[in-house]
């Protein structure tokens, strides 16, 4: 502890002036050294850690060509080894093929190929890996015709509707100069889709023809890559982007320090001239560059500090008041830390409230459907007592067979009142984590089933428009079905009080599953607000504004977006967008 006695006070000469002058001056040309060495440093470190990144893109990229080609290479002597094989021969010869199947099955297993199809020559389909393809025909297939037309192995490479493409190896199947069939051996490329995206690259494949056959972008498939460049929705940043693209120097200083600086490198895989273009950031570049010029200017700034000290060193009285700022600092910084135990603490806490908050909204939704549920029984408990007197008079006037109409009549009856109770149920339990292929269209026709009193009494036009085959998703049944419940109530108090109720719902499938709720009500006020806790333009006693919240919630658990809008003619849309859920994929995984 410095104590500070007047008495003991020394006056500084003059030549101390010239001191704290020379100190200065040195302070100043350690800054300007300093400079020097951070202009030098940046440049010699970035075109060594380009170097690097380059050298690793590089070899990334020749890994990824390598697996295509190798992928390639490898079903392609599968058609050539199978069209010898005598049972397959014999089984098209003798039109058996109850074995058929099971051996292309245990050759899939051993070789890794995505299926094998075996056609006859007629082009039906008499064996296959997948026993859906049983039956089908196959005679307009390019993969069946060309190899009738051709001799020897034949590659087709066609886009099927989802906008993925199927690579297959064909060959007729002989038996002399006769031909019996065609061996289709399907290649699984959607594998290298699905490795890539873990990347932090952009990685594409183009035929000969410069159209995007693979990608990291699904989008861009059956595009040429300029237009699929082109079609980005920040043009003007890819273009100082590519333009940047490739070495690195002075010209480019500025693209690199605001990390719009991209790598393209460009190979050929030989095989039908097909190429592999991948995008690379050189945001690591500058993140290890600035990394080691922090500690150089962190290694100046220490400097030119105990320079700063030296020339405050005499002012005793403002090291004391520093120290006890200090201690002040570090008794603060004690209270912030058991401040963020504490927060912490807090957080887990309300993360089991919002659970506990997110059945009390399921079950405050079952309360007010409850009046309207126990309406839509008591109708058919009358109209089952009307049938059960007509019953018991028609017994009396032996009048069995019509008896019988009205008993089966209180049967359907009592199965609608049992699937209202099923669903009631099923609803109010929590639901968990367990998750299952899930078709949207059930979950809509479920939810809707429950939310049936509620739009029969507000008296609301409902329109759906869904395809006819099924729409799979990855989730848990009945927390989707409360997403959709949540959505919908909010739809029918958005509407109350406007002379025109309609109520669409529209499923759709791409690269995603949507799901779209509108409404005519009086739209969106506050859009950035809407799925905030609490939020909410009801009034006090009809919510507390965790519905949304609660709903954006779950279909971020399950892997997807919960988007709101104002349409354009009036009322509110929300769509529930969810990843597709693809059997293949996922057996792959």
């Amino acid at each position: 502890m410095f104590w500070h006695d007047e008495s003991a006070r020394v006056e500084v000469p003059e030549e101390g002036g010239r001191l704290s002058w020379f100190t200065r001056a040195i302070l100043i040309s350690l800054g300007l050294v300093a400079l020097g060495a951070l202009w030098f440093a940046n440049g010699a470190l970035t075109s060594r850690f380009v170097a690097a990144t380059e050298e690793r893109a590089q070899l990334r990229q020749s890994l990824y060509s390598g697996a295509i080609l190798s992928e390639l290479q490898r079903n392609s002597v599968v058609p050539l080894l199978l069209a010898r094989d005598t049972s397959l021969i014999a089984a098209l010869r003798a039109r058996d093929f109850s074995a058929s199947s099971q051996r292309l099955i245990s050759y899939v297993d051993e070789i890794g190929a995505a299926s094998i199809v075996l056609a006859d020559a007629e082009g039906r389909v008499v064996a296959a890996t997948d026993r859906n393809e049983l039956g089908s025909v196959r005679a307009d297939a390019p993969a069946f015709t060309d190899a009738l037309e051709r001799t020897g192995t034949v590659f087709t490479l066609a886009q099927q509707p989802t906008g993925a493409y199927r690579a297959a190896f064909s060959r007729t199947v002989r038996d002399g100069n006769d031909v019996l069939g065609v061996l289709e051996v399907q290649v699984d490329l959607a594998q290298f889709e699905s490795r890539w995206r873990g990347t932090s690259a952009a990685v594409v494949v183009t035929d000969a023809a410069g159209i995007v056959i693979l990608s990291t972008e699904p989008r861009w498939r059956g595009q040429p890559l300029e237009e699929a460049l082109a079609g980005l929705s920040v043009p003007t940043a890819l273009q100082r982007a590519l333009a940047s693209a490739g070495g690195y120097g002075p010209d480019f200083e500025e693209e690199y320090f605001s990390g719009d600086a991209l790598m393209k490198l460009e190979g050929r895989i030989p095989f039908r001239g097909w190429s592999l273009v991948s995008f690379t950031s050189y945001d690591s570049v500058r993140q290890q560059v600035n990394g080691v010029l922090a500690l150089i200017l962190t290694g100046f700034a220490l400097a030119i500090a105990l320079g700063f000290y030296l020339l405050n060193r005499r002012n005793t009285l403002q090291t004391l008041l520093a120290r006890r700022e200090s201690a002040k600092l570090r008794a603060l910084n004690a209270r912030l830390s058991a401040e963020v135990a504490e927060r912490k603490r807090v957080q887990e806490e309300l993360k089991e409230t919002e659970q506990s908050l997110a059945q009390s909204s399921k079950l405050a939704a079952l309360g007010e459907m409850s009046a309207a549920v126990s309406h839509e029984l008591n109708q058919p408990l009358a109209a089952m007592r009307t049938y059960l007197a007509g019953a018991k008079l028609l017994l009396q006037r032996r009048r069995s067979e019509e008896a019988l109409s009205s008993f089966q009549r209180i049967d359907d009856l009592i199965e609608r009142m049992g699937a209202i109770t099923r669903q009631l149920k099923s609803y109010a339990r929590k639901g968990g984590e367990a998750f299952e292929p899930v078709d949207v269209r059930h979950a809509l026709k479920s939810a809707l089933t429950l939310m049936e009193p509620q739009l029969r009494r507000d008296d609301v036009r409902i329109s759906q428009l869904m395809p006819e085959e099924p729409v799979m998703v990855m989730a848990d049944r009945l927390r989707l079905e409360q997403v959709i419940i949540n959505l919908v109530r909010n739809a029918l108090d958005a509407m109350k009080g406007m002379e025109r109720r309609d109520l669409d719902l529209l499923v759709t499938q791409g690269d995603e599953a949507v799901l779209a709720v509108r409404d005519t009500g009086h739209g969106i006020d506050a859009p950035d607000k809407l799925f905030e806790p609490f939020f909410t333009t009801k009034k006090p006693g009809e919510g507390v504004g965790l519905g949304l919240a609660i709903s954006s919630g779950i279909v971020t658990d399950l892997g997807g977006r919960l988007l709101a809008r104002n349409a354009e003619a009036g009322g509110a849309v929300f769509e529930v967008r969810l990843p597709v859920y693809v059997p293949s994929q996922a057996a792959a995984e």
